[in-house]
């Protein structure tokens, strides 16, 4: 069974399904946050990123085996445009130059939109892909070949560091094949192309055994005497300084973080490593990461139909922003308009048709735009 197909098989039926924006507010509070939806799309959405000219670009959630796998949000707010291209988005047989199997997406200050191309669904190497979004042209492709990239790879999402000059990436560990517990973080220098792969397997990368629960009913991958959907490193982001990689494994109670000038280190060993990381702050599980200027980590909650955050000040976590509709929240990211926005993808249970969400709210400060 292939890598995708799995993921369609993996829904458990029998939950309550939500009622639609029309029979209700379509904003919720908690916390004193207001959460709203921002624009219904006919298919699942997985990540976000704006672009300098304010133009919302999203990949399709690749567990729905989209079509087109990256797009710009049109002025309806209800429909799309392939993303760069309806080329790019056009599988080949001849290159390899094309978006193949796309989660992560992401924004620098240069306007280039990074797609982050798993190629699980064709089984052909990971990529970056960098669309200038001002010339409209091709900026780069950064290839992840092995041993940064193994079979078992997903790299599921990634931060941009342009001060030091590299890419951070989390690889969940569960492509075709893997069960979380190969999950690493890869690092990839913007200048040379060099990619390496750190942390696989070690205690911050791989999931704990904490199901993943959505309306009490936990994610088997195959029936309920089956094991548990175990994720490895997702979510990950950076502090405004670019001094602290903060991440974690999606199914587990714990936040890490490290020091940039370590973690670009290339003489440094696994074992080195992890003398400097820290168990930053307590997590439910969770999917992915933002972060604003003040340093307060906001994530989603896939168990919990939440936006979390953990606090610079104090490190605790809290809930910040429910909405009912908020089903299987996915990435978070910040624009200049002074909004963040997440998607909600729909992976688990029966609400798995359209309309499908994209939610936005105010941070508590101001977000740091690509992340």
């Amino acid at each position: 069974m292939d890598y995708i197909k799995t993921f369609f098989l993996l829904g458990i039926t029998g939950l309550a399904s939500c009622a639609s924006p029309d029979s209700k507010k379509d904003t919720n509070i908690t916390n004193g946050q207001e959460i709203e939806i921002y624009a219904e799309l006919p298919q699942a959405v997985g990540n976000i990123a704006y672009t300098l000219d304010d133009e919302l670009v999203f990949s399709h959630h690749p567990f729905y085996n989209p079509e087109i796998r990256v797009a710009i949000l049109n002025a309806d707010r209800k429909s799309y445009t392939p993303f760069p291209n309806l080329d790019w988005n056009t599988p080949k047989d001849d290159t390899e130059d094309f978006l193949d199997t796309v989660l992560g997406v992401r924004s620098d200050k240069d306007g280039i939109v990074w797609m982050l191309d798993m190629g699980n669904r064709s089984g052909i190497t990971p990529k970056l892909v960098g669309w200038n979004t001002l010339t409209d042209t091709l900026e780069r492709i950064y290839y992840i070949p092995s041993p940064a990239s193994i079979p078992e790879s997903q790299h599921n999402d990634f931060v941009i560091d342009k001060k030091n000059g590299y890419f951070y990436i989390a690889d969940e560990g569960i492509g075709p094949g893997g069960n979380g517990s190969r999950a690493a973080l890869v690092v990839v220098n913007i200048q040379t192309g060099e990619a390496r792969r750190i942390l696989e397997g070690h205690r911050t990368t791989i999931p704990e055994n904490i199901a993943i629960t959505v309306d009490n009913q936990s994610w088997h991958l195959d029936g309920p005497d089956s094991p548990f959907l175990l994720v490895g490193a997702d979510g990950i982001t950076l502090d405004k300084d670019g001094e602290w990689l903060y991440y974690a494994p999606l199914n587990g109670r714990s936040i890490y973080r490290i020091p940039v000038k370590h973690l670009i280190d290339g003489s440094l060993s696994d074992a080195d490593l992890d003398i400097y990381i820290e168990r930053y702050s307590d997590k439910p599980n969770t999917g992915g990461f933002s972060i604003d200027k003040a340093g307060n980590i906001y994530f989603t909650e896939v168990d919990n139909r939440n936006v979390g955050v953990v606090w610079h000040d104090t490190r605790k976590y809290e809930p910040f922003a429910f909405h009912p509709d908020l089903n299987w929240p996915d990435g978070v990211s910040f624009s200049n308009d002074g909004y963040m926005y997440v998607s909600a993808a729909k992976l688990f249970g029966v609400e798995k048709k359209e309309p499908y969400f994209i939610f936005r709210f105010k941070p508590v400060t101001e977000g740091i735009f690509g992340h």
